[in-house]
């Protein structure tokens, strides 16, 4: 079982330097400041982390100003939690209130900014989101003529791309809950079983192991192979000859693993561990091609010319890996199209995938951090063969 010795949260210093590597680059670009709504780039600056982000009722607004500390406008709910952080500015209204849903206070808080005909920065980009009401974000932008809104997508994401000491600690640290649960698969699961309790079982058992949650369980098992990795499960049973794929992610303290396993119910065939090996050895090449200088296409490369050998369409689902931190995927993505450098410090998914057979795929993934010369594995190393429960 993983240590359970680390500490939860993170210290002021911590939190002050992310804000201060952001005001930086705002500097740069000639920003007067930064207005957050969602759950991880709330957090990122703050350390406000709760399951209450789970309700749509109430949005939630952090403003990051050229220099100091943020600003947090946020629902009364929240104040106590809030406070708790580093930051000493919290304005909050009672809500839920949809005819004025902090907007007034967010008027307040930016005037100066439009008065001043200031340039400030939203996620306008891939992979965000607008997380408050269209209507109140218009009414906002009427409220503040002069306002000059830059996308900051770029600046936000370059920044939570590349890991802290402290935060890969939690991601090695969930990385192995991960790995001794999948460990523990062998010992708990076997033919006969359906594939609904395999899923529950596996929830339980990451749990026992030390996960704080485990959001993300999906997988699929039949004959040879599967042919998708997200449907939800059925009452099916196990089957010799199947072959049963289980991918996860669980969280820690606010930080994901997310990687998968595969294994062969009784026995397996030909085609099924052909295909593993292929995936097993192109990812290989990921981790091998994941050193700083090299860009995201560079692995996308490495890993599709293994791939190739069986498959030359790469499984045709856009990426073969990922970022991970706080949330389950983040940027940048292992695609051709993707010309992101990777730097230490970078925590990645090197996520091969291959069509083989009738319509068959199979997904091979693990876990690992960008080092100075090389990359470190966060995830325990699959097999090198197929193995059979």
């Amino acid at each position: 079982m993983p240590p359970k010795t680390l500490a939860r949260g993170f210290c002021t210093a911590e939190f002050e330097g992310r804000t201060q590597r952001a005001q930086a680059l705002m500097a740069q670009q000639g920003l007067a400041g930064m207005l957050l709504m969602s759950e991880p780039d709330v957090r990122y600056f703050s350390g406000f982390q709760t399951l209450f982000w789970q309700s749509p009722t109430r949005p939630w607004f952090l403003f990051v100003p050229a220099t100091g500390k943020p600003i947090a406008v946020i629902p009364e709910i929240g104040a106590a939690l809030m406070r708790q952080s580093w930051l000493d500015d919290i304005r909050t209204w009672s809500a839920p209130a949809p005819d004025d849903d902090g907007i007034s206070l967010l008027t307040e808080l930016l005037s100066p900014y439009a008065k001043a005909k200031a340039r400030i920065g939203v996620m306008k980009g891939h992979e965000t989101i607008l997380r408050m009401p269209l209507g109140d974000w218009e009414r906002l932008i009427m409220a503040l003529p002069g306002l000059d809104i830059a996308d900051t997508t770029g600046l936000v994401q370059g920044l939570r791309m590349v890991k802290s000491t402290a935060e890969i600690e939690k991601l090695s640290h969930i990385c192995a809950i991960g790995s001794a649960t999948f460990a523990r698969v062998p010992e708990v699961m076997s033919q006969g079983m359906a594939l609904e309790d395999v899923f529950r079982t596996f929830r339980r058992e990451a749990l026992a192991q030390g996960a704080d949650d485990a959001p993300y369980v999906v997988g699929a098992a039949d004959q040879g192979g599967y042919v998708d990795v997200i449907s939800p499960p059925t009452r099916r049973p196990l089957q010799v000859g199947d072959v049963l794929m289980l991918d996860t992610g669980l969280t820690w303290d606010g930080y994901f693993c997310d990687f998968d396993r595969n294994w062969a119910i009784g026995r397996t065939d030909d085609a099924a561990r052909r295909a593993y090996d292929v995936l097993w050895r192109a990812t290989e090449a990921g981790i091998a091609a994941a050193r700083p200088g090299n860009t995201c296409r560079d692995l996308f490369n490495a890993m599709s010319a293994v791939i190739a050998e069986l498959d030359e369409s790469g499984g045709d689902i856009g990426r073969l890996g990922h970022g991970l931190g706080m949330q389950l995927t983040e940027q940048p993505s292992h695609a051709s199209f993707d010309t992101t450098v990777l730097t230490e410090n970078m925590v990645l998914t090197i996520e091969p995938s291959l069509s083989y057979g009738n319509g068959l795929m199979m997904v091979h993934e693990e876990n690992i951090v960008v080092g100075k010369d090389a990359a470190t594995l966060l995830s325990t190393r699959a097999a090198p063969d197929l193995p059979v429960i």
